[in-house]
């Protein structure tokens, strides 16, 4: 169907008159009207996400309800003769509650058992239930940390995990085969239930059994805390009090959940801006550690003192380091324990894993497919793993990336720490003593609408068929190409598989242990720079100096990329 066939199919039915007048009126802005009908929303690492308004390639009712048709669809072919059951949440965002009310409408529809939960709850809780009360999938409305306009539709399997192949691939083929007329809105509202609030408690539970238990004294600890106006003020001050802290301090202004986000220009906790007001009240308590999440509650930012008295934001990937070696110092590890992460992360990783002597598995961006690697693997036990976006989970009882559990539990390495005279920086330079000094970033370089896309599409394309023999004159190494699967040393001209699924990455590996990987985002209009530098450090004292040192290279490797 051409460009203006698909405009005017939306200006008849089946679309209601509100979406009818809504297309006309689109007409009148000829850019945007191509933007939100060029193309359709497909689903990507993070589901399907996109701006809300009338169109293909907009979030609305129809769209929503289009996937969730298509959902109904192979959930019969999956599970035949079985009654099916689905649970579905959604967080903060303008028109979540209403959208989420579409899709149960139209999964009722279909004689499907729905449990919705009434009100916003974060995302990993979603994950937690779809596995606890035994759900054949569950739904999370929500944009995680995208701008206002945003919201979306996240898709969990039976085992609580987002979506892998080959059940995505199948999924997107039952929804594209869809017409909107086919979608059947007529909702049986006995097969649509709520939700109580024992299903809070159970959550909770399972957190502080992964997360909690580290500690003798939480009330030691002076915390600042801000959910950004999302989520996950349902669950972390309720979490933390259970596990006994008792000095949580919120960041009033924005303790109220609001999909407008009016204090930030941005809800995402990867950004210092964000949480700027949570650093402020830090400073004025002397807390002992400051954090805040995003919309959904799956990533967290932790900002802590370090040994001037200034508050600093760790990054994912520091976060990461932290969490996963202390649960490692305070376990004895068996044969069968496992870490996780993935190939844009920190090396570090590697590092710490082979000081501890247990299998680190490296997956593609995007932490479903860590919670893959959990289900495929039940011989294994997972301990804990993240990525550099700021997510992090403990234990195998969700699946997803988790800001509630990793909020826990660095509140239990801060209260344990504390009570021996150490700080969570300290912890992380000795980290560096032991394993090296790693330092990363990320540069996410906007492109959007069609034009944004094909400029993507091209610098992927360009680095790939005429790939740099040196970066900031540094020789590379190798190259690793996760699209053709294949990894290619260029010192001798070797070619070597990698064994993971295809995927739109590529990698550079420099001589001096430097890597930047290029990868366009699958739920943004971005292509990203993931720089990774190290280096050795020899004393605690030196760590300042190198930093900075680490930091400059960092700027020239960037630099190094023409985008």
């Amino acid at each position: 169907m051409n460009l203006k066939a698909k405009i005017d199919a939306w200006k008849k039915a089946p679309f209601d008159p509100q979406t009818r007048e809504a297309t006309l009126q689109l007409e009148k802005s000829p850019q945007l009207l191509e933007d939100a009908f060029y193309t359709d929303l497909a689903f990507g690492t993070g589901g399907m996400r996109g701006i809300m308004g009338v169109g293909t390639n907009r979030i609305n009712k129809y769209t929503l309800g289009k996937a969730a048709q298509g959902l109904a669809n192979y959930l019969y072919e999956c599970y035949s003769g079985e009654t099916l059951k689905v649970a579905i949440a959604y967080d903060c965002r303008n028109n979540s509650d209403e959208l989420s009310q579409a899709v149960a409408q139209v999964l009722s529809a279909n004689n499907i058992e729905v449990y919705l939960y009434s009100e916003l709850r974060p995302t990993p809780q979603l994950s937690f239930s779809v596995r606890h009360f035994d759900m054949h999938c569950g739904i999370v409305l929500t944009a995680s940390h995208n701008p206002p306009e945003y919201n979306g539709f996240k898709v969990y399997w039976k085992d609580g995990g987002q979506i892998v192949p080959p059940v995505d691939g199948e999924l997107i083929q039952h929804i594209q085969k869809l017409d909107y007329s086919e979608i059947n809105f007529e909702a049986q509202p006995q097969r649509i239930h709520f939700f109580d609030g024992s299903a809070d408690d159970r959550y909770h539970r399972a957190v502080i059994e992964d997360a909690g238990g580290h500690t003798s004294s939480p009330d030691n600890l002076q915390i600042v805390f801000t959910p950004l106006h999302g989520t996950s003020v349902t669950a972390i001050p309720q979490v933390l009090e259970k596990a006994g802290y008792s000095n949580l301090y919120l960041v009033e202004s924005q303790q109220q959940p609001d999909g407008n986000f009016p204090t930030v220009s941005s809800p995402n906790p990867e950004e210092p801006q964000a949480l700027a007001l949570a650093i402020e009240k830090a400073k004025s308590l002397e807390a002992d550690i400051a954090f805040g999440t995003d919309p959904d509650a799956d990533r967290l930012g932790i900002v802590v003192p370090d040994n001037d008295g200034n508050y600093t934001l760790l990054n994912g990937n520091q976060t990461m380091i932290i969490l996963t070696e202390y649960l490692l110092q305070k376990r004895d590890i068996q044969p069968n324990d496992f870490i996780a992460s993935t190939i844009v992360s920190t090396p570090m990783m590697e590092a710490l894993a082979k000081a501890h002597k247990l299998q680190l598995i490296l997956t593609l961006t995007g932490f479903k497919w860590i919670g893959d690697q959990i289900e495929k693997n039940p011989h294994l036990n997972f301990i804990g793993g993240g990525e550099e976006s700021y997510g992090y989970l403990v234990g195998s009882q969700i699946r997803d990336k988790d800001a509630v559990s990793a909020a826990l539990l660095i509140c239990e390495i801060a209260s344990d720490l504390k009570s021996q005279g150490q700080s969570i920086y300290n912890f992380l330079i000795d980290c560096y003593l032991k394993y090296g000094a790693y330092k990363e970033r990320l540069v996410a370089i906007k492109k959007e609408g069609k034009e944004g896309a094909l400029a993507i599409a091209q610098t992927m394309d360009r680095y790939r068929n005429s790939p740099p023999k040196t970066l900031n004159n540094i020789p590379v190494f190798c190259i690793e190409d996760y699209a053709s699967q294949e990894r290619l040393l260029i010192g001798t001209g070797k070619k070597e598989s990698l064994e993971l699924p295809p995927a739109n990455v590529l990698k550079f590996i420099l001589t001096d242990g430097s890597e930047i990987a290029l990868r366009p985002s699958g739920t943004e209009p971005k292509i990203k720079l993931y720089c990774s530098v190290r280096s050795t450090l020899d004393t605690k004292d030196a760590w300042k100096t190198l930093e900075n040192r680490l930091e400059n290279r960092l700027d020239q490797l960037v630099n190094a990329i023409e985008i």
